[in-house]
């Protein structure tokens, strides 16, 4: 009051009227106002958030790098000049109408709600950085408990900035809006089904960022690489991008590598045909050249002893038989892939280790390899898994055998020669 006084007398000693000095004493002080408002702010961004850098940056802390993070800081100064506004302004308009001053006032007080939820989303922003790169966190969906919380802010926030510019209270807008709940939760259907999902999936710990999913109903076959309140995304393996709803996640199947990624080894189940009329049994000069392959000389020798006290005990003269039962050369070649799958450093002897023989079919006998390879990235996997089976291709013929493949055209070339 004094102010204006002293600027009222100022402007009719020189000369300006008493009527017209009265409205200009109000907007010289609001003037004034201003320049202290803004004034402040430049002083806030200029020294003060420089000073916290400086000091910060000397910390080992980390809850101050996130409550003192440049951005969080810039969106709190700009609560400065709005804030000395609205408590000084009355000051220049005291003695005017309310009209002009509840406007100005309402003006900074929507300004002032704005500023104060852009503080508080940067916040959480600069909160889930921070936290989104500890080790023990990145299979929460922080992201997700993010995008829910600035949903539930800045709904509450428009709610109240409705409020002041109607002149009522945010609770009774709040309370009206109890009728049309069904319309929200319409509206926000999808966020709030998010959240649950990302709830349900975080809670059980069925999906995090980096594992490897397969969802074929949805054309996805890659890694998660964020899960968000609306949407997962996985980059497949040819770099394009699936985005599916995290409620699919929970409603239907899909498949989850990370057990096979943690465990010890990933799976190598695969089979070859052998045509059956390539097995026959041994003879002994079939025994003795597998007796020099360096991986059966053991199985050979062994067969040998047991051939011996076998046909002791039973009084026969017949040095392949074995156990009442003559060998072939398809047992030999099982004997000599286990004993080549157990000598291969790349393959887990910790976990299941083995080589069968499945039902016949019209297309020969399938010998199957099964086994599991320690190392699990894909593209060395699938050379493991190459090797070993060029490795079986290639020493298919020195027991005699043959990989039974459709005719031809070679074939039927080689029967018109004949």
């Amino acid at each position: 009051m004094d102010i204006l006084k002293n600027i009222d007398e100022l402007l009719i000693s020189w000369g300006v009227t008493p009527s017209r000095a009265d409205v200009l004493d109000q907007f010289i002080a609001f003037a004034l106002v201003l320049v202290m408002a803004f004034a402040a702010d430049a002083i806030c961004r200029n020294i003060l958030l420089r000073a916290v850098a400086h000091l910060v940056k000397k910390t080992k802390a980390t809850w101050d790098d996130i409550l003192f993070d440049h951005k969080v800081m810039v969106h709190l100064s700009r609560l400065v000049a709005p804030v000395i506004i609205y408590i000084f302004v009355p000051v220049a308009f005291a003695e005017t109408n309310s009209s002009t001053l509840g406007f100005i006032q309402r003006v900074c007080l929507i300004y002032i709600i704005v500023a104060f939820l852009s503080f508080v989303n940067s916040f959480l922003k600069a909160v889930y950085v921070v936290y989104s790169e500890k080790e023990h966190l990145r299979d929460r969906p922080l992201k997700g408990m993010l995008q829910t919380v600035q949903v539930i802010l800045w709904f509450v926030g428009a709610i109240v900035v409705v409020g002041i510019l109607i002149d009522k209270s945010p609770l009774s807008l709040l309370a009206g809006l109890g009728a049309s709940a069904a319309i929200l939760m319409l509206v926000f259907k999808d966020s709030i089904m998010g959240f649950v999902s990302g709830v349900q999936l975080s809670a059980n710990d069925m999906l995090k960022v980096g594992d490897w999913i397969a969802m074929p109903k949805y054309g996805a076959d890659g890694t998660v690489i964020e899960v968000t309140l609306n949407t997962v995304k996985v980059r497949n393996w040819d770099n394009t991008i699936t985005t599916i709803p995290p409620y699919l996640l929970v409603s239907d199947s899909f498949q989850n590598w990370r057990g096979m990624q943690e465990s010890g080894g990933r799976r190598v189940k695969r089979s070859i045909n052998i045509d059956m009329s390539s097995v026959k049994f041994c003879t002994p000069q079939m025994l003795e050249k597998y007796r020099k392959i360096r991986l059966l000389k053991d199985y050979v020798e062994q067969t040998e002893r047991v051939v011996r006290a076998y046909n002791e005990e039973h009084d026969i003269d017949n040095s392949i038989l074995v156990n009442g039962r003559r060998q072939t050369n398809l047992g030999v070649f099982r004997a000599y892939l286990t004993a080549y799958l157990k000598s291969l450093p790349a393959i887990n002897q910790n976990l299941t280790c083995m080589v069968r023989q499945l039902q016949p079919t019209d297309h020969g006998i399938p010998i199957e390899l099964y086994f599991f390879c320690a190392i699990k990235e894909w593209v060395p996997y699938e050379g493991v898994q190459a090797d070993v089976f060029d490795h079986v291709l290639a020493i298919i013929p020195e027991f005699d055998l043959q990989v039974f493949q459709s005719p031809s055209g070679r074939d039927f070339r080689r029967v018109l020669a004949d």
